[in-house]
């Protein structure tokens, strides 16, 4: 689309999120949510994605019992995420519980685009709320995984956005229970 002027990109935005709401295919709809993702990694469309509430849409997708829309919808939640406005938007929208739901998925990718995606959201959002607890316990367990891009991405978390005094209280609350943190069921090893 870098050849598309604004008018152009929005026709074609808006194209895609009329064509989701009208398919009744579920094989269409996660190509279109795919692309839809996509295009927000593109800062030049995030007036049009804004115009389309296609924040919106992302977050409805995070509900949903098919896994491949809430991989998307997360997905595209992550890329959009690094607007500030859109990011405004997640968190007014109570976007926040639903990104750290995805920290439960058995998808890699679903978990660190809402890592990802949690980073992003410090910026628009009270500390407490993407780094209470129940994140910071989720997150200390991430870095001992063996998936390195997992392990790597929730070691600069607790680095870059949790004090050590909540590292230090979530590793006293976890001493235990190895298996779960509160409010958020953690993958297996």
């Amino acid at each position: 689309m870098d050849k598309f002027c604004a008018s152009e990109r929005f026709d074609y935005l808006q194209g895609l999120v009329t064509e989701f709401q009208d398919t009744d295919s579920e094989e269409a709809k996660e190509q279109i949510l795919a692309n839809l993702a996509n295009f927000s990694y593109d800062p030049r469309n995030m007036e049009a994605l804004q115009m389309l509430q296609v924040t919106e849409l992302f977050l409805d997708m995070l509900t949903e019992e098919n896994e491949n829309f809430v991989e998307f919808g997360i997905g595209g939640l992550c890329n959009i995420s690094m607007d500030r406005e859109c990011c405004e938007q997640i968190v007014k929208s109570g976007g926040i519980t639903l990104v750290i739901g995805c920290l439960s998925s058995h998808r890699d990718e679903t978990v660190l685009s809402a890592i990802t995606a949690l980073m992003n959201l410090t910026m628009a959002a009270p500390h407490c709320k993407t780094t209470d607890s129940a994140v910071v316990q989720c997150m200390l367990r991430f870095s001992q995984t063996q998936n390195p891009r997992l392990s790597n991405l929730a070691t600069v978390f607790l680095q870059d956005y949790c004090s050590q005094e909540q590292v230090d209280k979530a590793r006293d609350l976890m001493q235990g229970h190895s298996q779960s943190a509160v409010g958020i069921p953690l993958p297996k090893d």
